[in-house]
């Protein structure tokens, strides 16, 4: 009966010491140097190969002890793929907790308003972190995302998107036309009744138009306002930014008269009549709101003065006089944008 009893005590004791060793190794800090470290769990890595891989950098000592705690708390189920940035003194359950909570590291990448949807491409292909799935703004993908139309340009809403390591190109631009189709259905629905816009499609055309007209917060309606009226009238809206729009990459900076009187360019508002085929630009929010809700006025021109607001004329007369005073004879100092922006 004694040596029964020694043995059980023995058996306790060893038990005992040896859960004391699990969870001194549980709560013992990993190898991370003062700076930390990131690392990547891809989609699909089981958190055996996970700790194989931290084992193998020198961050764990035995990942064994830790698989098996994860196993009998379900954690190695639970884990999500990113990257995560550990902190000097993590501990290993510190580490299974990061895994099981998903929180991964995330970046963030903005689309300013007024840029064309292959600008929108060339940032995003500048951050390395996103996957490129996308080869330019014409790729079929972009396409078939926004058919019914036939065109993918102005569909995406421009904003800072966050994302995270595995996310692509693709990825943002699915979620901004998300928002862009719930702000333009939004912006269309308290449109003005007496607008000459048609449908929710010309109201993201003239958006884009208004977006690329001014960078002044405060002149969009107004804008816009001309815009509505010469539709109205039956004028052409004779705006530069769509005849640019329309020459790409031919367009060196110096809009000729010879690019205002081409015929074959389809975006070429001083030959044809009504709105182009397509927008020209990103518009964010504020220009839809103008676009549909546009300021009440008569003046049915306007002209850059070169300190990036606009004058506004309601005569011919008037508009070629403005003309003569801020474009043919401009100052030394002219800038398209006000004096430290105004977007």
């Amino acid at each position: 009966m004694r040596r029964l009893l020694l043995v059980l005590l023995l058996g306790f004791g060893g038990l005992g010491f040896g859960l004391f060793l699990i969870a001194e190794s549980l709560q013992t800090p990993m190898n991370l140097p003062q700076s930390g470290v990131t690392i990547t769990v891809e989609p699909g890595e089981s958190l055996k190969q996970t700790l194989r891989k931290l084992k193998a950098l020198g961050l764990l000592e035995s990942g064994r002890t830790l698989e098996i705690w994860a196993r009998w708390q379900g954690i190695d189920r639970q884990i999500h793929a990113g990257e995560y940035q550990l902190q000097a003194g993590i501990t290993g359950v510190g580490f299974l907790d990061l895994l099981k909570r998903g929180e991964v590291l995330s970046y963030q990448v903005t689309l300013p308003e007024g840029i064309t949807l292959q600008q929108a491409l060339d940032r995003l292909h500048g951050d390395t972190r996103l996957l490129q799935k996308l080869k330019n703004a014409h790729d079929p993908m972009l396409l078939d995302l926004v058919l019914p139309s036939s065109s993918p340009e102005g569909w995406f809403l421009p904003e800072t998107y966050r994302f995270v390591a595995g996310d692509s190109d693709f990825d943002i631009l699915q979620r901004a036309h998300k928002l862009m189709e719930r702000a333009l259905m939004q912006a269309w629905d308290e449109r003005s009744v007496d607008t000459p816009l048609l449908a929710p499609y010309d109201a993201l055309i003239l958006a884009s138009i208004v977006e690329r007209e001014t960078s002044v917060a405060q002149e969009r309606a107004t804008i816009a306002g001309v815009f509505a009226r010469r539709l109205k009238a039956g004028m052409r809206l004779q705006t530069d930014p769509t005849v640019i729009y329309g020459l790409g990459t031919e367009f060196d900076g110096n809009l000729t008269r010879r690019h205002l009187k081409d015929v074959a360019n389809p975006w070429n508002t001083y030959r044809i009549k009504g709105l182009p085929p397509t927008p020209i630009a990103l518009p964010g929010v504020a220009a839809l709101e103008a676009a549909v809700q546009p300021a009440p006025g008569a003046a049915l021109y306007f002209v850059a003065r070169g300190d990036g607001y606009h004058v506004f004329s309601e005569t011919l007369e008037e508009h070629n006089a403005n003309v003569k005073r801020y474009q043919l004879s401009p100052k030394a100092d002219y800038r398209s944008t006000p004096q430290g922006g105004d977007k």
